[in-house]
């Protein structure tokens, strides 16, 4: 029977992750949805899978950008904002700045292509993710406590 990508995938990762002692297979798929590479025919498969991990990252990055600064953000992030407290907003700040050292630490890597500083990046990355993770979902919290207080609000009806 023939082998699926996705068993070729986890196959190769699993070389390169006795190789480099990188994080388990399943344990980075959970956080960073690399099983979508099965399709890709690679000889860069770290680069590939940094990339995909990056993708969520700047993802984040952008989006806390969005709520520090709303210039040009979606409408309803106003009405979540007016309330942050101080440390709320400190939150925001200390997490949207762990994301731009890692967007900015990734230019290196991202220039020239060498196996073992694509693997060294994964791992760093990988850790500092599960901090991340714990901020992203305290300010998840504080967004959606946010929206319970905004559209908790009377409705006033009709005033014209």
């Amino acid at each position: 029977m023939a082998e699926s990508c996705l068993d070729e995938l986890k196959k190769n990762y699993e070389k390169l992750k006795l190789k480099y002692k990188l994080p388990g297979y399943v344990e980075i798929n959970e956080d960073f949805d690399i099983e979508k590479l099965q399709e890709n025919e690679t000889d860069t498969l770290l680069r590939e899978i940094r990339k995909v991990m990056m993708d969520k990252v700047i993802a984040y990055l952008r989006f806390i950008e969005g709520l520090l600064n709303p210039t040009n953000a979606p409408l309803f992030f106003f009405g979540l904002l007016k309330n942050l407290e101080a440390n709320e907003k400190k939150l925001f700040e200390e997490t949207y700045s762990k994301l731009g050292k890692i967007e900015i630490e990734v230019i290196e890597i991202d220039n020239i292509y060498y196996e073992s500083k694509e693997a060294e990046f994964i791992i760093k990355l990988f850790k500092e993710w599960q901090g991340v993770k714990k901020d992203m979902s305290k300010i998840s919290k504080i967004l959606e406590d946010g929206w319970k207080k905004k559209t908790g609000k009377k409705d006033r009806g009709y005033l014209g």
